[in-house]
């Protein structure tokens, strides 16, 4: 294969980028970390913009650097034959890239290319489904439950009041209870090992199964699609973790909230998309489910959360953050390397997007 030019969009350190060249000698690359950031402020929701760049201030150094001009900034993308993107990224990358044989997104979620023309498109699409902050969602996972079990949200109410109850306690035992994993993907399967580790029962549900046994690897039942709502009866606490598609938007409905159980919690680190909302917001009122605890809401990327979903007392959010860190562990450059050496050698990638399908 002939020379090879990687353009670097995504947020990565410079260690990341020597790494990337050293892949093979037929690798240039070329970094356009923060050129865009002017162009994406232009062209996605000020929600987005806010939430993953910040704002900017004029007098800063950086300044001349994310104001490159529109001719800069194509001038790159028509030299790129690989892509590595984070979120936000170029909505228009077909349209301005004629040599582009591959994009990789370090975001482990393929529903985030929707907003852009690589959607649907030939281009070939990876992500780092799978390579992403495991360890750190199924943390926060965890976290909520214990939270929940623990009685934490009436602490919280009761030091901002001033005044403790202790009647109101009712603190419960996590061992023993029965988690329901819905998608057990990457985040999933460690949300199952954690759940495992803490003397609970563990129950998932993906997407196809060859038959319904249990699954030793992580769970101690594996349930099919068509039986999400037997899980759903039997679990203290449901985890959402699977990707949002066409298939599962809105997955979460009314129905399967009249499934749970009065005393159960739901637990969302996937896309707000996959839970109904205002059925959501129906259940917590009528207290058909005991709580909720988000790190994702409908049209994160479009508006803020629904006011009436931040004031109920049994929500506990979070501006997903869920997958943040003190320690550099998520792998998405290490598998970009590794698609990158199977381009080059003519091997078919990991974690290619099957449009169809959606991730």
């Amino acid at each position: 294969m002939e020379k090879i030019t990687v353009v670097v969009l995504a947020p990565t350190r410079d260690a990341d980028l020597e790494r990337i060249a050293a892949v093979d000698p037929r690798v240039s690359v070329l970094d356009g970390r923060g050129k865009f950031d002017s162009e994406y402020r232009q062209t996605w929701p000020a929600e987005v913009t806010s939430k993953y760049l910040g704002t900017v201030d004029s007098k800063t150094d950086d300044e001349a650097r994310l104001r490159a001009s529109q001719e800069e900034r194509d001038a790159l993308l028509q030299r790129a034959n690989v892509i590595c993107i984070g979120f936000p990224f170029p909505t228009t990358l077909v349209s301005r890239a004629p040599r582009l044989k591959w994009v990789h997104q370090t975001p482990a979620g393929a529903s985030n290319l929707r907003f852009g023309d690589l959607w649907g498109s030939s281009v070939p699409v990876t992500t780092s489904r799978g390579y992403s902050n495991s360890t750190a969602h199924a943390e926060w996972v965890m976290g909520a439950a214990l939270m929940f079990a623990k009685d934490f949200p009436q602490a919280f109410a009761d030091k901002q009041r001033g005044v403790f109850d202790r009647t109101l306690y009712r603190p419960r035992l996590l061992t023993g209870k029965t988690v329901g994993i819905v998608g057990l993907g990457g985040i999933g399967r460690e949300v199952a090992r954690l759940a495992r580790a803490l003397g609970m029962r563990v129950l998932g549900t993906k997407r196809s199964i060859s038959s319904r046994t249990t699954d030793a690897e992580c769970v101690d039942e594996l349930f099919p699609p068509a039986e999400l709502h037997q899980l759903l009866a039997e679990s203290d606490f449901v985890v959402i973790c699977t990707q949002s598609t066409p298939e599962t938007d809105g997955l979460i409905g009314r129905a399967e909230l009249r499934a749970m159980k009065p005393t159960s919690y739901l637990i969302n680190v996937a896309r707000g998309e996959i839970v109904d909302e205002s059925a959501l917001i129906d259940a917590l009122h009528q207290r058909a489910i005991a709580g909720a605890a988000l790190d994702v809401y409908e049209a994160e990327f479009e508006r803020p959360p629904s006011q009436e979903l931040l004031s109920l007392p049994n929500v506990v959010f979070t501006p997903h953050v869920s997958g943040g860190t003190d320690v550099p562990i998520h792998r998405g450059i290490e598998l970009f390397c590794q698609n990158l050496t199977r381009l080059l050698s003519g091997q078919e990638l990991v974690n290619l997007v099957d449009w169809e399908r959606g991730y």
